[in-house]
């Protein structure tokens, strides 16, 4: 009996199967924030200071969020899920260094965890700075809590958001240049699963995920926590 080809042969269970990985309150917060960031740079460069406090608004929620569902979210999402001591940091590195593809990891290598937090330490900074900005610093408009420090803490505020968002623009640089480089000199595709919340490379059980519901109540708390600081204070 002759074998079929392989063209024709039907794909086994094991290489069509992708696990779901990142459910959707985490790509909403990852891309969220690249439009939050976008926006503030684009609103800053064009002075648009009314639009800015608007995405530094959006990019505060998300923060917010981000780091309440790391703590009651999915699997992935959790902190204890992903985030390691040194060890771990170091023995990815060195599986970086070998040859050939990169094992998969369900959810953040270490090396990624440690962005994660970095990332969300830094676009926090720049947030809670500028809720203390006023016109005449960096802003023209004044901000939520402008008026709760005096003219020397807003000053060096100032200095914090400007400086910060140039350090952070050159964290989200480096954190795409690693994405790309996993892609290409280890066959780990880390944007695609970002988007669609599969991870085909991935073998094994898969990830629980929190219910939705959850994340629409979080989120509502949230948004309305940042609305009522904008509104109130």
């Amino acid at each position: 009996m002759i074998a079929p080809a392989d063209s024709e042969r039907s794909p086994s269970p094991t290489s069509e199967r992708s696990l779901r990985v990142w459910d959707l309150p985490v790509r909403v917060v990852h891309w969220g924030l690249v439009v939050c960031l976008a926006g503030s740079w684009w609103t800053a460069e064009n002075e648009d200071w009314e639009r800015h406090l608007l995405f530094g608004y959006g990019a505060l929620g998300l923060v917010v969020f981000r780091v309440a569902w790391g703590m009651v979210g999915s699997e992935t999402a959790r902190f204890r899920s992903f985030v390691r001591g040194p060890a771990a940091v170091l023995a990815h590195l060195r599986e970086l260094a070998r040859p050939g593809p990169l094992p998969a990891h369900p959810g953040h290598n270490p090396a990624g965890a440690l962005a994660v937090i970095l990332l969300l330490l830094l676009v926090g900074v720049q947030t809670l700075s500028g809720l203390f900005l006023s016109g005449g610093d960096l802003l023209v408009v004044e901000a939520p809590l402008s008026g709760w420090v005096g003219t020397y803490v807003t000053r060096w505020l100032g200095d914090v958001h400007e400086w910060g968002f140039t350090l952070l623009q050159a964290v989200v640089a480096l954190h795409i240049v690693a994405a790309l480089g996993y892609a290409v000199l280890k066959r780990r595709n880390l944007i695609v699963p970002m988007l669609t919340g599969r991870d085909a490379d991935l073998q094994g059980p898969a990830p629980s995920m929190a219910p939705l519901s959850r994340a629409i109540v979080l989120g509502a708390l949230v948004a309305a926590g940042v609305w009522a600081l904008v509104r109130f204070a």
